[in-house]
């Protein structure tokens, strides 16, 4: 057995990445009720993707918080990682139960503020756990450790579509098309009282702080901390901004996509699906990039890389076929997990590399999704880009902090103020959507709507290029670190 996972502390990290799984299920709930207060509420695309900006807004609002305070005292070493983690929790606990009123007053702005504390507490709970993950072993693996904590968060998001599309409109014969607001109370209650139950958890468990020696590792860093002074960070700031809002713009407004006459007109019970298949494409991948942080033979890694896809589609599939869905048409689907596959092995070990390849690769799969007639198939080249972001997040962080040293802390805080991108960009998808309603003829032989993911392939673009420049910038700073002794994500 390696030094890496000697100093892999299983039981703390398997402790720590419960909270994973809970972001990620909140984000697909949001998948759901973003089709659902479009109807209820008689919203435009454009003002159904607050759902998205109240949420994925409070992350960038929360960090901001978050640093400004540290600037005058560092949260973490005055009250430890256990204790900021329940407090963000109670947060997110306390957004869940404001579901109750905001439902009972049939407001939206009300909901709006339920999912925004919901996200003020998620920004506190990434600040310190993306970080800790990271450092629960050695460095080397610290992005495959956190590849295989973000595995868990897209379980979550692949479940949560799922159950909260039971939880509303039932399955089977008993599914029912129109939507009540009292039916999300429960939900959100029982979510609520989860919260609080992993924040008594987290309080109690044992879960180390960082050694505090870590915080200066370079000897010529700038007394005072200013962001133009490491390219990698600011460069990695507007990626995790990109990386969140393609993620997030792609699914936000496929219900839409998938609503209109073209692509099929499949109505708002019908949706979790394509959801569940999204979302369980990232978590494929980032099974898949898991797998790297076991001490294995190569034979035994390679088989894994293909069994473990395997097991994460199956899943994907099961938990379809158990809500009474139809999902004979995603038999196909694993043309695209091949191509994943293929495309993780060629990044070899290089972070920046698998970066670039997933970046080319996912601008490949939207303008395939653009140009291609069979609306059948083009969808699933939209649903693939779940795949090549897969990755993406480890990745970025572990390149934008690398050589950051005892401001490591205030970098990882201005790098989730960056989720704002999950946000923002879904805002602008959507406006181009909602030309639709005034230009119906659409533009190239395309619905605004389709012509929309355009938005998602520049985003991709964008993340090919930080993969290609940032180890060029580390180079440069005399950082070697860009390559892990696992294999490639």
């Amino acid at each position: 057995m390696n030094s890496e996972n000697v100093q892999t502390k299983w039981g703390q990290f398997i402790s720590l990445i419960i909270v994973f799984f809970f972001w990620g299920f909140v984000g697909s709930a949001n998948d759901i009720l973003i089709p659902v207060f479009k109807k209820v509420f008689t919203l435009t695309q454009l003002q159904s993707q607050l759902v998205a900006w109240a949420f994925y807004v409070a992350y960038f609002v929360g960090s901001l918080i978050f640093f400004l305070v540290s600037l005058r005292s560092d949260v973490l070493q005055k009250f430890g990682y256990k204790k900021t983690l329940s407090a963000g929790l109670l947060l997110s606990a306390v957004g869940s139960f404001l579901f109750i009123p905001a439902a009972t007053m049939e407001s939206f702005p009300f909901f709006l503020t339920a999912l925004f504390t919901v996200g003020l507490g998620f920004s506190i709970q990434q600040i310190v756990a993306n970080p800790l993950a990271i450092k629960m072993g050695s460095p080397e693996s610290g992005a495959h450790r956190l590849t295989l904590a973000g595995g868990l968060n897209s379980f979550g998001t692949t479940m949560g579509g799922i159950i909260l599309a039971i939880a509303l409109f039932g399955m089977g014969d008993n599914k029912k098309t129109n939507l009540s607001l009292e039916d999300i109370k429960l939900p959100f209650i029982i979510l609520g009282l989860a919260f609080i139950a992993v924040a008594i958890f987290m309080y109690f468990s044992k879960i180390e702080d960082p050694a505090k020696q870590e915080e200066a590792k370079i000897d010529d860093a700038p007394s005072t901390f200013r962001i133009f002074d490491y390219p990698q960070l600011y460069l990695g700031m507007l990626a995790i901004f990109i990386y969140v809002g393609t993620e997030v713009t792609i699914i936000s407004n496929l219900p839409a996509l998938l609503h209109t006459k073209e692509f099929g007109g499949i109505l708002e019970d019908a949706i979790s699906p394509f959801i569940a298949l999204y979302w369980g494409s990232l978590m494929i991948g980032r099974w898949n990039g898991g797998v790297n942080v076991f001490n294995t033979t190569n034979l035994v890694n390679t088989a894994l890389k293909f069994i473990v896809p395997a097991l994460a589609f199956g899943v994907i599939i099961g938990a379809n076929i158990f809500a009474a869905h139809d999902v004979s048409a995603f038999y196909i689907y694993p043309l695209w997990i091949l191509l994943f596959i293929a495309v993780s092995f060629v990044g070899g070990k290089n972070a920046g590399k698998t970066l670039m390849l997933f970046g080319l690769s996912g601008l490949a799969m939207m303008f395939a999704g653009l140009v291609v007639t069979d609306t059948e198939t083009a969808k699933f080249f939209f649903i693939s880009g779940g795949l090549f972001l897969s990755i993406m997040w480890p990745s970025i962080f572990d390149l934008a902090i690398a050589g950051l040293g005892k401001n490591t802390g205030k970098a990882s805080s201005f790098l989730i103020m960056m989720i704002l991108g999950g946000g923002i960009i879904p805002l602008i998808q959507g406006a181009i959507c909602d030309l639709d309603l005034t230009n119906p003829s659409g533009i190239l032989g395309i619905s605004y709507t389709h012509f929309s993911y355009v938005v998602p392939l520049a985003g991709f673009a964008y993340l090919a290029f930080y993969g290609f420049y940032c180890p060029k910038i580390l180079q440069k700073q005399g950082i070697y670190q860009i390559k892990s002794k696992g294999s490639g994500h």
